[in-house]
């Protein structure tokens, strides 16, 4: 049986779960909500390791918590597929491509200039659109198939595009809507028990480990500060204000940047000029935004610098997301078995639909397509992916060979 067709439920190896990541983590170009489109048609429709009830569980459950909510869900996928092992295999493929590419910008490479480096960047920014919209495309029929779920989905998307007016409101309006997806669920969703025919994920974290996950989450928030300013120690400093921007982040993504810049521009640890053109960069790679940190890891005038001073920063931002997913996990499994716990997530989870097709708009739409060559361009790859059905790699390489196109001919 091929990795293609394999079976939902069956256990595999750490291998296979880096293998399939590293392909992600060289080619998932367009942010968090990118991410999840990226990782719905690998691991949903390609492989079938989990399906499309499962999946919105997992992301729900990810939209809830602190952290990188894209890179928890790769962690989530990893640690149901392969304990973890797999968890830390798919972190790892994940996230070391954009995190290698950030640290040489910080060595002074030039990535992404002129033309031809603005057309690169123009058509992934397209692929995004297309691996965006075959998301909502797909979970929209799966996850909103009565009028119900349908009309809490165009809410949250309503909701999610009104109120959503900076990056810190833009976390809260998404939270707000699937607090209130849910609750509307609780309403209105409660006959359908269709919920309860797709398999609970199970993962292999005991109580324990998950209680331990959480005090050792206690403990780095609120001992490191006390640990660093007790030590002197310029690498603790580091570590504990990356820590600190992962455990106050939702929903991941750009959200996080003004607590980056508060925590090493304010500092002084950073420059502004040297924290903006890392940004840009940033944008142009594939992977998690939080990789941004090894960049300022590697520049940082405390800690060790360099690759070392990359490698604590990496470590910080992610840890509390980790941390806390792990220590909840366990526990939501047995939640999401009542019935009342089952018609909350039906809510919540056409909520997160209309969360993605809110996204679909602003940013991903309003910044790539702006006239009617990206637009085409964007239409090309949807249809690639949903009529033709090319994996989203080919897509890639085909979206950004048509926006250097596009920006060589002017179009």
């Amino acid at each position: 049986m091929s990795e293609s067709t394999v079976r939902p439920g069956r256990q595999g190896s750490a291998w296979e779960v880096f293998r399939a990541f590293l392909r992600l983590g060289l080619t998932s170009f367009g942010g968090p909500i990118a991410h999840l489109g990226y990782f719905r048609a690998e691991f949903v429709a390609r492989r079938a390791w989990l399906d499309d009830r499962e999946y919105a569980d997992l992301v729900t459950l990810c939209q809830f918590l602190p952290g990188p909510a894209s890179s928890q869900v790769g962690f989530g996928l990893g640690l149901q597929r392969a304990g973890f092992g797999g968890a830390l295999a798919a972190f790892a493929a994940f996230t070391l491509p954009s995190a290698a590419l950030m640290v040489a910008f910080a060595y002074g490479a030039s990535l992404f200039a002129g033309p031809v480096g603005e057309g690169l960047l123009t058509g992934l920014k397209l692929v995004a659109v297309a691996i965006v919209a075959q998301a909502v495309w797909g979970m929209a029929r799966t996850l909103t198939p009565d009028r119900q779920r349908a009309s809490i989905a165009v809410l949250a998307t309503t909701a999610v595009l009104l109120f959503a007016g900076s990056m810190a409101s833009a976390s809260a309006a998404q939270i707000g809507a699937i607090v209130l997806g849910a609750v509307a669920g609780l309403r209105f969703c409660r006959n359908d028990d269709g919920g309860a025919a797709g398999g609970t994920l199970r993962f292999p974290v005991r109580r324990r480990t998950g209680v331990v996950a959480l005090l050792l989450f206690a403990v780095a928030l609120f001992g490191g500060p006390l640990l660093a300013a007790a030590l002197t120690s310029g690498a603790l400093n580091l570590f504990d204000a990356f820590f600190r921007a992962g455990a106050f982040v939702f929903g991941g993504g750009h959200v996080v940047l003004p607590l980056l810049q508060a925590g090493v521009v304010d500092q002084g640890w950073v420059g502004d000029q040297q924290f903006l053109a890392g940004y840009g960069a940033a944008q142009a790679v594939p992977g998690p935004l939080f990789t941004f940190s090894a960049y300022l890891g590697t520049i940082a005038q405390v800690g060790p610098g360099g690759i070392p001073g990359a490698a604590l920063a990496l470590a910080g931002i992610f840890l509390p997301g980790f941390l806390l997913l792990t220590g909840v996990l366990p526990f939501w499994g047995g939640l999401r078995r009542r019935a009342w716990a089952r018609a909350m997530m039906r809510g919540a989870n056409a909520a997160v639909v209309g969360i993605l097709a809110a996204a679909l708009y602003s940013p991903v739409f309003t910044s790539a397509v702006t006239g009617p060559g990206p637009f085409c361009l964007a239409l090309a790859c949807f249809a690639l992916l949903v009529s033709w059905k090319l994996p989203p790699w080919i897509v890639v390489l085909v979206g950004a060979g048509g926006g250097v196109l596009l920006s060589v001919i002017g179009f």
